[in-house]
């Protein structure tokens, strides 16, 4: 281990970094937890100072969390600027930056069963659910921790007697925002502001995180005030793995208040959000405004392309994944299934046979298959759009109700035929357990209908024609395409949206590359003297 790594880690050890208000460890079983700032648990500064967190499933307050001002943000910003400016991390090289990652991915695996379960109360999730995402989490530290290591300036080709080379800087600090209402919340990061749901609240934390701190940055993060509790407690565990005070502050709060502090704050360099369309355009502008770069995961309305070549009981089960996970609370939910006028019929009895069948309940029960919506404010978002579309002459062929035996926010898996590509079903994101079938006559109506869209994030292919196969993928106006597949992840896979989607890229070396600028070096070689006023000199090249 490096000299720097074992510094940190020691005075980790001999620094505790939390107060006995805030002490954390274990499951929820204390009343509130604090703003993590400079590398410790405090309390917010105004009158207003907790936010209740509910567990949807039973409706039931699971803790307390400090209420971010404006002003807090400031001290999280400044605490930042200070890291980033003592340079322990900033200008730390990249072995000793990757150490720590690699320290972090230790201590976050080591912790896993404790965040899929504290995941799922917060989230409403199926404990099996979360404990499947988070065992991969780890891997986006590991990988950003290698790429750092092994990233690599260029060698221009400069014309004349000079030598060109580059090199990759980090930005500064940066923002990270959590979406917590759909379209209106978001988490920040200094330097760089990062912006993430509720949905995956460590998952999408993790996937801007590791790149941002791979390329040494300072980061600010505003999570969810649905579901913030996870995302505090990894700041924790950050800094106790080694990571420098400062480097990364959590500042926990409402989207209104704190999560447009740090959208306007004039120090973050770049945002990078997660969330609803018309936040990400008011993001934008904020960002604008500031001359801040941005990365931005809008939202979706992911077409499955269904062709008749296929098994359809395979197709099924596929489906039921791709619409059903999360509760449908996925920006890559498979909320439109476009199949072939052949097989529809087929499918879709099949479908809804599966998806009668899929178990709600107690999300902390491995026997349970879907869990809970996010708050009672989106589960009346989602039952209106659905009563929308059955207004309109849609056919609800099952759910399209709250589950009536249970008692928190749980709504019934649903899936609706006969309707028609204008139809609000069809174009908006419900950003629930809904899903709207049609059917195609052939290849060519199958990609129009799929790109009839305003969105682009994902999108799925299944059939056997391997040469199909490929030519609907790159017909589809998509920024992810899955064939015969659908939600998969890999932390060097590029991730991001076309269209109203968004714009930049998660994950890979696109992500790394993006929270870090580029300088160029130019070194003369050249024996000849250079007088630009002198009659008859060169001037360029």
């Amino acid at each position: 281990m490096s000299r720097f790594v074992a510094r940190r880690s020691a005075l980790a050890i001999r620094t505790p970094c939390v107060c006995a208000r805030y002490a954390s460890s274990g499951a929820f079983d204390r009343n509130e937890y604090g703003l993590f700032i400079d590398g410790k648990f405090v309390a917010a500064s105004g009158e207003d100072t907790q936010l209740a967190v509910e567990n949807p499933a039973t409706m039931e307050r699971l803790a307390y969390v400090n209420n971010a001002t404006a002003a807090d943000v400031d001290r999280a910003v400044a605490s930042g600027q200070r890291a980033f400016e003592a340079g322990l991390w900033s200008r730390a090289s990249v072995s000793e930056r990757a150490n720590v990652l690699n320290n972090i991915a230790n201590a976050l695996r080591k912790r896993i069963p404790e965040f899929a379960e504290k995941e799922t109360l917060q989230t409403g999730r199926p404990v099996r659910e979360m404990r499947a995402q988070l065992t991969r989490i780890p891997e986006w530290f590991e990988y950003f921790a290698a790429l750092a290591r092994t990233s690599e300036g260029s060698v221009p080709p400069f014309l004349g007697p000079y030598v060109n080379y580059t090199q990759r800087l980090p930005l500064g600090t940066v923002g990270l925002r959590t979406l917590a209402e759909i379209v209106s919340r978001v988490v920040n990061v200094v330097v760089m502001m990062q912006i993430t749901p509720w949905n995956h609240p460590l998952l999408i934390a993790v996937k801007k995180l590791a790149p941002a701190l791979a390329a040494g940055n300072s980061v600010v993060v505003k999570p969810s005030e649905l579901a913030p509790l996870t995302v505090v407690q990894l700041a924790e565990l950050c800094h106790n793995a080694g990571l420098p005070a400062g480097v990364f502050n959590c500042v926990p709060g409402l989207g209104a208040v704190a999560g447009q502090a740090l959208a306007e704050h004039p120090a973050i360099k770049k945002i990078d959000f997660t969330g609803g369309t018309k936040t990400g355009r008011i993001v934008a502008a904020a960002a604008g405004r500031s001359l801040a770069s941005t990365t931005m995961e809008l939202g979706g309305k992911a077409p499955i392309v269904v062709f008749d070549d296929v098994d359809v009981n395979e197709v099924v089960n596929g489906a039921a994944f791709a619409c059903f996970i999360a509760s449908g609370q996925t920006c890559v939910t498979g909320a439109r299934l476009i199949v072939h006028e052949s097989i529809f019929d087929e499918l879709v009895k099949k479908l809804v046979a599966k998806v009668r069948s899929i178990r709600l309940g107690d999300p902390m029960s491995d026997r349970t298959q879907m869990g809970t919506i996010i708050s009672q404010l989106h589960l009346i978002r989602i039952h209106a759009v659905v009563e929308r579309a059955r207004q309109a002459g849609a056919t609800v062929r099952c759910g399209g109700r709250r589950a009536p035996d249970l008692k928190g926010y749980f709504y019934e898996p649903t899936v609706i035929t006969d309707v028609t590509p204008d139809m609000e079903i069809v174009q908006q994101e419900v950003f629930g357990p809904v899903v709207a079938a049609y059917s195609f006559t052939d290849e060519a109506d199958a990609v129009r209908l799929a790109n009839d869209s305003p969105f682009g994030l994902g999108a799925a292919v299944w059939t056997n024609n391997i040469k199909r196969a490929h030519r609907v993928a790159n017909s589809l106006e998509a920024g992810i395409v899955w064939l015969n597949d659908h939600h998969r992840n890999d932390p060097s896979s590029p991730w991001g949206g076309v269209k109203d989607s968004g714009m930049g890229r998660e994950n890979g070396l696109e992500a790394y590359r993006s929270y870090s600028q580029i300088k160029s070096v130019i070194a003369g070689f050249g024996n000849e003297k250079f007088d630009w006023f002198v009659d008859d000199t060169v001037r360029y090249g």
